[in-house]
């Protein structure tokens, strides 16, 4: 499965320009199997994505994207998200006890939004999205060099605002994943790998 795994969507995410149903409809046209909708510190969409899937067949999954102290990080697995900004150590322990998986987004991204070499010091990480449709690609093979240096798994998304932006990169997953839990599963299998869309399709990147 071809899975997007970082998109943002209106209005649960303000600064977002799509709704889930254009988010749908785009991923399809372009060759997406699966979504993730991870807003801004928040998961408020959750039961409207959940009925959406259950209705149009089309795997949606919902994340996060919280900003921690030391930058953001894409987070499935968590019920309760921090009212307060927390520190990256904090929340990797929180997560773990919800038994989820933590991506670090964007880490050489120039807007202090990314952890940078500070996740050399998570062991317990589960990604790093090397690959981000909002970050040039000198930082992006900057964070994949890193994640394979580290031997962490990387991934692919766009990072997507509006519909434009949409599976710019994605991420390769097992076949099969029909919620949440199965994602959580194949992230903490580490049998993942990005690609970048290709007009028709999808590539490699790195082959």
């Amino acid at each position: 499965m071809i899975i997007d795994t970082h998109i943002h969507a209106y209005p649960t995410s303000q600064d977002s320009h799509m709704t889930l149903e254009e988010i749908v409809a785009q991923a399809k046209l372009i060759g997406l199997d699966g979504i993730c909708i991870t807003d801004h510190d928040s998961n408020e969409i959750t039961e409207k994505a959940h009925e959406y899937r259950e209705q149009t067949g089309f795997p949606i999954f919902v994340g996060v994207e919280i900003l921690t102290f030391e930058g953001d990080m894409i987070v499935f697995g968590l019920d309760r998200i921090p009212e307060e900004k927390v520190h990256t150590r904090y929340l990797l322990d929180l997560i773990k006890k919800e038994n989820g998986v933590g991506i670090s987004a964007h880490p050489f991204r120039q807007n202090n939004r990314g952890m940078g070499n500070g996740i050399k010091a998570l062991k317990d990480l589960h990604g790093v999205e090397a690959f981000n449709g909002s970050t040039d690609s000198a930082n992006n093979m900057k964070a994949y060099q890193l994640a394979r240096e580290l031997n962490i798994p990387v991934f692919g998304a766009s990072d997507a605002h509006h519909t434009g932006a949409l599976g710019k990169f994605a991420t390769v997953f097992p076949d099969g994943l029909r919620d949440e839990k199965d994602l959580i599963q194949a992230i903490k299998q580490g049998n993942v790998y990005p690609v970048v869309y290709s007009n028709p399709g999808y590539d490699l990147i790195i082959k």
